[in-house]
């Protein structure tokens, strides 16, 4: 089969198209033969070796895929030959175009989702999901600050988050990002390369501050926040895509009440 294969960590641009083994679907696994993939910012992390995990090369990037099932393991109960189904790993294997994955993490695509739909859906939905619901306990009433709001779990975290019935604030750094967040569900956008982003949150909120704020930024977007808080307020740790992983003055957190969750 093709593939985009890492073969030395380092940028995006190195990785090299070329042939790689095709994948056999061990016990409980499904083989994929990928019609799109999902691209998110952690893939580009794990190829420039600044990820979590690093995994010996070479090796194939991706693990959010989209496409139809053309084999299957020893004990798949849940999926047949022809399936149209998409599915998420975090071991990598997707840019490529066959994957074998744990029929565990493979869902079936309904009729009205195409391929294209379904690769981009569980990595950036799944993490503002879990984030807002479970972490950040956000109420309906409560104000979000979503910063990053048009990239792929930013934009996430503005539909559900509006789902859930809190006022969305999107934080972006144009006003073509800002029209996309509020197409998307935004009640408010702040453009935080021209405008400062703390003194914008508290006149957009009349001096209370920000309930939650979902923050896969990082760098001085989160200093700006980190006093940007509301009492009882929670300030979700996503990730750093400005490239600065933030130190906090932890006495803000005592003087303003707030939480800093991961």
């Amino acid at each position: 089969m093709k593939a985009l294969v890492c073969e030395a960590y380092g940028k995006v641009e190195d990785l090299v198209y070329r042939d790689f083994p095709d994948p056999t679907p061990g016990a409980g696994e499904v083989l994929i033969d990928v019609a799109a993939i999902g691209v998110n910012f952690p893939d580009g992390l794990l190829v420039e070796g600044k990820y979590q995990s690093k995994p010996e090369t070479p090796f194939i990037p991706g693990g959010e895929v989209a496409g139809t099932i053309s084999a299957v393991g020893e004990g798949v109960s849940k999926f047949a030959v022809g399936d149209r189904v998409f599915g998420w790993q975090a071991g990598g294997g997707g840019y490529a175009e066959k994957i074998a994955m744990p029929e565990t993490v493979v869902h079936p695509m309904p009729d009205s989702m195409n391929y294209d739909q379904g690769a981009a859906l569980l990595c950036a939905t799944e993490t503002a999901h879990h984030a807002l619901k479970q972490r950040g306990r956000l109420q309906a009433g409560e104000t979000l600050v979503v910063l990053g709001a048009a990239g792929g779990t930013g934009i996430a975290a503005v539909q559900i988050g509006k789902a859930m019935g809190a006022r969305v604030i999107a934080v972006c750094s144009s006003q073509e990002k800002l029209d996309f967040a509020k197409s998307q569900g935004a009640d408010d956008g702040i453009n935080y390369s021209e405008q400062d982003l703390n003194k914008a949150i508290k006149a957009l909120t009349n001096g209370r501050g920000a309930d939650v704020v979902y923050d896969a930024v990082g760098g001085d977007a989160f200093d700006a926040c980190s006093r940007a808080m509301a009492w009882d307020g929670r300030l979700l740790i996503v990730g750093f895509a400005s490239g600065r992983i933030p130190t906090l003055p932890v006495n803000l957190t005592l003087v303003k009440g707030y939480s800093v969750v991961g």
